[in-house]
């Protein structure tokens, strides 16, 4: 066999005009090396080639499993999972649910497209001076992305994100402000999605997932529910946020134009930003259930434990007076 492509065996390969190819030859094809195939062979992953003399003959179907690994990888599967993945199709029950689940769930989560913006329109969107740093945290962050061998054009994986950013830089927010924002604001968001994920599985999902891997049928439905339930999360945290913008906001105005709060009644309960880390931490130590209890307990008892701290040292001040007198 000569050069990448493929040719037509001596066997019985040659009546159905089937492609062969010799190892290298896959390996060109495929875009896989010949190391990662052998591998690939070690594992189990696709069938056995045929030995003829002292060469395996590959054919159509190792070049199309490579491409079904590749895509698997890319979307983010491990070679055991895959395994699992091709033995139930080689078994027969079917790929095409679970593909078309992975490709639901890896698809995008918005409508919004990508952009790209040139070095010179993005210094000026932000004042029209040259920051690198600020250029180098952006990218870090995932706000600006850099297009290989185009050092003055970057992709702009959401436009709205870097459009909020020019507008508060705009009113006056420093950049690094701004970035120090996003990292907050996403390892909250982050943490309301893997809950939303968690909430989902366990009361919708957990059905059809409960065996590895999932039939064609239940795959199939799941992939259905998904794009169902895909525009929940962000509905549910479009309303949420815009009820706290507006109690808090009304709040922040009447503090700053000095109107009287009204008292607090004491069973009433007031909202607490926590950093994603520690909530998570309680969730691990007392359940998911018991959070806020937690957290309002923690809270009473640092300060009863203050309160008697501050009792205590204006007792011995008292005392270090007297001695005084």
């Amino acid at each position: 066999m000569s050069g990448a492509g493929p040719r037509s065996g001596a066997s019985s390969a040659e009546g159905r005009g089937e492609a062969e190819y010799r190892i290298e030859d896959l390996a060109h094809a495929s875009g896989a090396t010949v190391r990662t195939i052998r591998a690939y062979q070690d594992r189990g992953l696709f069938p056995t080639p045929e030995r003829r003399g002292r060469a395996n003959v590959y054919r159509e179907t190792h070049l199309a499993r490579l491409r079904q690994i590749a895509d698997l990888l890319d979307r983010g599967y491990t070679l055991a999972s895959i395994k699992e993945l091709l033995e139930a199709w080689d078994a027969g029950r079917g790929l095409g649910g679970v593909l078309g689940l992975v490709a639901e769930v890896h698809g995008p989560w918005t409508d919004e497209e990508a952009d790209r913006i040139s070095r010179r329109e993005l210094d000026t969107r932000f004042g029209g001076r040259q920051d690198d740093e600020a250029i180098a945290e952006a990218v870090e962050l995932g706000v600006l992305e850099r297009v290989p061998g185009r050092d003055d054009e970057f992709l702009v994986p959401s436009p709205q994100e870097l459009a909020v950013a020019v507008e508060l830089y705009a009113a006056g927010v420093p950049l690094t402000a701004i970035s120090g924002h996003l990292r907050e604001l996403r390892g909250q968001v982050e943490h309301i999605a893997s809950r939303f994920l968690e909430f989902t599985t366990e009361h919708v999902f957990a059905r059809y997932l409960g065996h590895r891997p999932p039939t064609d049928s239940d795959a199939a439905e799941a992939a259905s529910l998904v794009r169902r339930l895909r525009p929940l999360a962000q509905q549910t945290v479009d309303a949420e946020l815009a009820r706290a913008m507006r109690t808090f906001a009304t709040r922040h105005l009447h503090h700053h134009l000095g109107a009287e709060e009204t008292a607090i009644a004491e069973n009433a309960t007031r909202p607490v930003l926590l950093p994603a880390r520690t909530t998570q931490a309680v969730r691990e130590l007392v359940g998911a259930e018991q959070v806020a209890a937690f957290v309002a307990a923690a809270t009473e008892r640092e300060v009863q434990a203050r309160a008697l701290d501050d009792l205590t040292a204006t007792h011995a001040k008292a005392g270090e007076i007297d001695k005084k007198s």
